[in-house]
């Protein structure tokens, strides 16, 4: 199941015996287990009947023996393995020939005790497991895996609609460039936008301007038409105007890719034969952009873009730690590289 399936039956309170909650999304995870647990002690007393392992340290017959323990004043009990994954790895004594906790695990599954709600947290278990085909398909697996660079923007769309607010498609896509892939900055960037915006308001360029990166939409797009005129002199001087070096450019590349891909699906679009208006609603941007986006493609070879995005990826790379060259030389690079491409 998904997390958000998780979440619905926390919210309706229709909770199973055992959960395994799988994967290296903090910020789902971490929704998932606390909405799982509130649900679990709901009505109860907290303290009697809340108990938290992580594997590394605990011992398997004493958390499998809590789990089977009856709850206290309560209707469940909570019971929550860190790290399970650890027992794994662990290593059976010669002549052992007990089942592993993992595949035990599976056998307390098929008979767990409706009284207890057992989560199972594990970062990196093997697929081929045992435990994992049975957790899918018995339907207590709960997947919780970064979302793919392409599902981002609709699972921005979706969080900010669940606000009350709303956000354009080019306006999430901007948002996941420059914050994703993990989901913890985006969520928290996505709760500080609405709050900005006001209740049922749209999330826009400038709101996110204002509130992420500091750093103008418009100003990129003029760097943009810059370097598409070849003018190196103009180009650097932008460049200067927008640099940050406290965030060592890197809201700026972020910016740079999002604004030449929504070129690069412009392109496209009027290529199949789409008026302006509706190739840039194809793009991510709002109709009244259209013009600009033509604009900024007239003069540039059909090979361009794309090896705008290839110098913009390797200036990313250097940035991250793929060269020792300072910020500010390496982005100042890759303006004259860009203008001689373009």
């Amino acid at each position: 199941m998904s997390p958000d399936e998780a979440l619905a039956e926390a919210k309706a309170g229709k909770l199973r015996p055992i959960y395994l909650v799988a994967g290296e999304e903090a910020h789902l995870v971490d929704q998932t287990v606390r909405a799982l647990r509130e649900s679990a002690l709901s009505g109860g007393i907290v303290g009697l009947n809340d108990d938290s392992f992580h594997a590394s340290n605990a011992n398997f017959a004493e958390v499998m023996a809590v789990a089977r323990t009856l709850p206290m004043l309560s209707s469940r009990r909570w019971v929550l393995v860190r790290d399970m994954e650890k027992w794994d790895s662990a290593k059976k004594d010669k002549g052992d020939t007990r089942s592993s906790p993992l595949d035990a695990l599976v056998e307390y599954a098929e008979h767990a005790p409706s009284t207890t709600v057992l989560v199972l947290v594990a970062g990196k278990l093997d697929k081929r497991k045992r435990l994992y085909v049975a957790a899918k398909k018995d339907g207590w697996l709960v997947s919780c895996e970064t979302p793919a660079r392409n599902e981002l923007p609709g699972w921005i769309v979706e969080r900010v609609q669940a606000r009350g607010n709303s956000i354009g498609r080019g306006t999430a896509d901007l948002l996941a460039e420059l914050l994703g892939p993990e989901l913890g900055p985006v969520a928290e960037a996505v709760e500080r936008l609405c709050l900005y915006a006001g209740s049922g308001q749209t999330i826009t360029e400038e709101a996110v301007s204002e509130c992420v990166v500091r750093l103008r939409t418009a100003s990129v797009w003029q760097l943009l038409d810059a370097v598409g005129r070849r003018d190196i002199g103009s180009a650097l001087r932008m460049f200067d105007d927008v640099f940050d070096p406290q965030d060592r450019g890197l809201p700026l590349i972020g910016t740079f890719s999002w604004a030449m891909r929504q070129l690069i699906k412009f392109d496209a679009a009027r290529k199949r034969g789409m008026n302006s208006a509706d190739a840039a609603k194809a793009a991510g941007a709002p109709p009244f952009k259209a013009r600009d986006l033509e604009n900024q493609l007239r003069g540039l070879s059909a090979h361009a873009l794309p090896d705008w995005l290839e110098q913009v990826a390797a200036a990313d790379l250097a940035l991250k730690g793929g060269s020792r060259r300072p910020a500010r030389a390496t982005l100042e690079q890759m303006i004259i590289d860009l203008c001689r491409a373009g």
